[in-house]
């Protein structure tokens, strides 16, 4: 979140980044209004606090001398009274406060194009050749129903719509692209592999910014205080809330596999056939929390390392810089990386590379302390998709497709196809 000094001081900033977002910005008013209030109580609470002090020390005096202080002693149950009452509206009034700061975005990097949604993204730059068939090319879920390893019907028998069972081929292949990633981001990367819990509380995932705003977008456990993580970024981005790390031991760097859930709320009528946006799907995630100053070429060094994913599986994709209107919540920049699928004709998102400046960290209270100082500062936090595995296989699937139906295997997965027994 913001800093409520800084949204006060700077509010014209915040009312701009509002509007290139693309969102309401009356709420701005009450915020200005609401943080007024909250000022004007807290300077008649001190001062009354100060006045109580003060006589208190007079009547302590008239005692000791024998004196009546009666006047003085009914005075200042009014003001006991007259502080309970004010502390009481300034309670309510904060809580107001830090609701509405919860809800103001992060402010969006210079750097980032202005638009309303994604046909207003830029291309940055695209990587490798687009498949050449001699055959119509068929979409994933064609393929995977076709060869009886993917089976949509069946998991909605399990589970209802926007689930998938894989089997066979399509589960090894799942399986493979999972130790693959991982393989690739520990040993060549430099990433430290962490296995999370897959259930958080609301302290955790307040932190990164899914509540309060995107509540309807989580399955929520009933009688605990427990959702079904979105993403291992929320997880692996609290490893580090309410600590203090410090600059000889940054940057660190994390990464994750985990299934992730989301209820999908606004994506009605989306994607509704395949792989491509399910309630459940399995993600490899990297996090990194680092110093401000190196945030910005850490980003760059993010994109990089998901990108190489593709790369090795010679994959085709490009990456796209995010506009305003399509940016999310907590973040201050970020890059796509979409893979071309041929069955769909069209580049899909497999990747988001972001940056959250310090947004992430206020919220967890995730400092760090520089070298020789006292003081400590706000991390600058970072995470990005090594990359989202269900979209991965379904990019194989389509690009690797044979005239016969089959899907042949990238070289780079061919030792984890190996038999080991």
């Amino acid at each position: 979140m913001l800093e409520l000094r800084f949204i006060r001081e700077n509010i014209e900033q915040v009312q701009d980044t509002l509007l290139c977002r693309g969102m309401e910005v009356a709420r701005l008013d009450t915020f200005i209004d609401t943080d007024a209030k909250r000022r004007e109580l807290l300077t008649e609470v001190e001062a009354l606090r100060n006045r109580r002090k003060m006589v208190s020390q007079e009547i302590a005096a008239l005692k000791k001398t024998g004196q009546d202080s009666e006047a003085m002693m009914a005075e200042m149950r009014g003001v006991g009274e007259r502080v309970k009452a004010i502390e009481e509206e300034l309670r309510e009034t904060e809580a107001t406060l830090t609701a509405m700061v919860m809800e103001i975005p992060n402010l969006c990097h210079e750097t980032v194009p202005r638009g309303r949604d994604d046909s207003d993204n830029v291309e940055v730059r695209r990587w490798g050749k687009l498949p050449e068939f001699a055959f119509p090319p068929k979409a994933h879920y064609e393929l995977g129903e076709n060869l009886g390893i993917l089976d949509f019907e069946r998991a909605a028998k399990l589970a209802g719509a926007r689930f998938a069972l894989l089997s066979g081929f399509a589960a090894r292949l799942e399986r493979a692209l999972i130790n693959f990633m991982l393989d690739l981001h520990t040993q060549k990367h430099g990433y430290q592999e962490v296995l999370p819990p897959f259930l958080v509380n609301t302290a955790t995932m307040t932190a990164t910014g899914q509540l309060p705003k995107f509540a309807a977008d989580l399955f929520k456990i009933q009688d605990w205080d427990l959702y079904l993580i979105p993403t291992a970024e929320v997880p692996v981005t609290n490893i580090h809330r309410d600590e203090t790390l410090l600059e000889k031991d940054l940057p660190l760097k994390y990464c994750a596999y985990t299934p992730c859930f989301r209820s999908e709320a606004g994506a009605h009528g989306k994607d509704t056939r395949g792989l491509v946006r399910q309630h459940q799907f399995d993600k490899v995630e990297l996090v990194k929390f680092v110093t401000p100053a190196t945030s910005p070429r850490e980003l760059e060094a993010l994109l990089a390392d998901a990108e190489e994913v593709l790369q090795l599986l010679h994959l085709p994709y490009r990456v796209v810089a995010l506009c305003s209107g399509d940016l999310g919540f907590s973040a201050t920049k970020t890059y796509d990386i979409e893979v071309w699928l041929p069955g769909q004709n069209t580049y899909r998102e497999i990747s988001s590379c972001s940056s959250f400046t310090d947004f992430q960290a206020r919220r967890g209270g995730i400092r760090y302390r520089p070298e020789g100082e006292q003081k400590s500062r706000l991390v600058h936090t970072l995470n990005g998709s090594g990359l989202a595995v269900g979209r991965t296989l379904v990019a194989i699937f389509e690009n690797y497709q044979q005239a016969d139906g089959t899907i042949a295997l990238p070289a780079v997965l061919k030792p984890y196809f190996e038999k080991r027994f």
